[in-house]
């Protein structure tokens, strides 16, 4: 009989296996913290949309739509497309549910995104991003909010080394006359340009001031500047936030050059980028769209905010050692039972002890007290309730420490005989002990 072929994930979508999944909640539960505490409110989207969404919203030549989104025809003949980005979903959601009429919103969201591009170091064909939306207020100091906020949430992580660009684009009629001086200078040095900066240049040249083709990173030095087409209103609006900024010691980088991946941004742009972690430096990005909800239909409302790779993030704060890389949640209470009483009896207490809040493994199946007590010890918990063939025949338990701080005056030795009703304040008078 011939062995079947073993089944493997598909490429760039990775497993996040149980030891790496604590980190993961750990992080997403300060994410979580942070922006509730700024009175920011949830909001979960379908992971498929129509393809229109995107396209509309994104841009039809941006290389997310053209060439890297998973798009397919279900049965009805619609086309549709899993959600390459949560931006797009999340102002869908708004003006389908008439969150924005009349209504300022702060909303973060979080889930899976999908991109066919080349796996490589923090960027996964399936990968996870965390983002904030904010809508309805078109003045700098919601940006500044965004901003602090995201500043308070890598102290938070201990994410170290995180420097903070930002950009203007201006508005629509100054990304255009850029646009064509920036055309212009190019086509000046076009055998200069590699294959994919030849390409944008007809289709989206703004993308080429992000090529890492280092060539085409010293022809730009002498490009013209964004910063010199903006008008008096965007100008004094990025003016404004730079003070905001100063006002919230938040250092900063003017880089003209930033001007994201996407078509629906005006005005602010930024990114946090760390240098740890090469050419995909970027942590965090964002900026302004105050174009999309009423191109999407809706009614003109601005909008700001970011979004955040979970898998870049996560391997940063593990390759910087950060604390919270490194914290491992102990195991409270290992249950030692032996015998089928002990054993029934051993369910029990381990349900009185985790609805006290106690995590506790309690052993399955037989086994002699000789083994058990070995996985006690390997499970690393701090304290074995023991459950006897003697201590169920009365409804009763021992408590022993696994584990003693040399300073705490405790032994190891086996605690006395107690009720099983009293497990749960004995066990929490040792774990208060070490």
């Amino acid at each position: 009989m011939s062995k079947k072929a073993q089944i493997n994930a598909v490429r760039g979508m990775n497993d996040i296996l149980p030891q790496d999944s604590r980190l993961w909640l750990r992080v997403e539960s300060i994410c979580a913290a942070v922006f509730a505490r700024h009175s920011y409110q949830q909001i979960r989207t379908p992971i498929i949309e129509s393809t229109s969404l995107f396209s509309r919203s994104i841009g039809e030549e941006t290389d997310i739509v053209s060439k890297e989104m998973y798009t397919f025809e279900d049965r009805n003949g619609d086309s549709l497309t899993l959600r390459p980005e949560g931006t797009a979903s999340t102002v869908r959601a708004g003006i389908e549910n008439s969150l924005f009429y009349n209504q300022q919103q702060r909303l973060w969201y979080t889930g899976p995104m999908f991109r066919h591009e080349r796996p490589q170091k923090g960027r996964y064909r399936q990968f996870h991003q965390i983002g904030v939306e904010c809508y309805g207020w078109s003045s700098p100091d919601i940006e500044a909010e965004v901003l602090s906020l995201t500043r308070q949430l890598f102290d938070e992580l201990g994410l170290e080394k995180t420097e903070l660009q930002i950009n203007s684009l201006g508005d629509k009629s100054a990304r255009a006359s850029y646009r064509e001086s920036l055309v212009a200078y190019l086509s000046q040095h076009k055998d200069q340009l590699d294959e994919d900066s030849v390409r944008r240049l007809t289709t989206n040249p703004l993308r080429i001031l992000d090529s890492k083709n280092q060539t085409v990173q010293e022809l730009l030095v002498d490009a013209p500047s964004i910063l010199d087409f903006l008008n008096e209103a965007s100008r004094q609006h990025f003016e404004t936030l730079q003070q905001h900024l100063i006002d919230l010691d938040i250092s900063f980088v003017i880089n003209p050059r930033l001007v994201r991946g996407l078509d629906y941004y005006n005005d602010t742009v930024f990114e946090w980028v760390n240098a740890d972690f090469g050419a995909q430096s970027t942590v965090c990005g964002g900026g302004r769209y105050d174009s999309m909800v009423e191109q999407l239909g809706g009614h003109a409302t601005p909008g700001f905010g970011f979004g955040m790779g979970l898998e870049r993030l996560i391997q940063i704060l593990q390759e910087q050692g950060a604390s919270i890389a490194l914290e491992q949640k102990t195991l409270d209470v290992f249950i030692v039972s032996v015998g089928e009483a002990a054993r029934r009896q051993a369910l029990v207490v381990q349900s009185l002890l985790t609805r006290s809040g106690l995590s506790v493994q309690c052993h399955m199946g037989e086994g002699s007290m000789k083994n058990q007590f070995k996985r006690a010890d390997k499970s690393g918990a701090a304290v074995a309730v023991i459950i006897g063939e003697q201590e169920a025949a009365n409804n009763s338990a021992s408590v022993k420490l696994l584990r003693v701080r040399p300073d705490s005056g405790e032994t190891a030795n086996q605690q006395p005989i107690i009720a099983q009703n009293d497990v749960v304040n004995a066990v929490t008078n040792l774990l208060e002990s070490l």
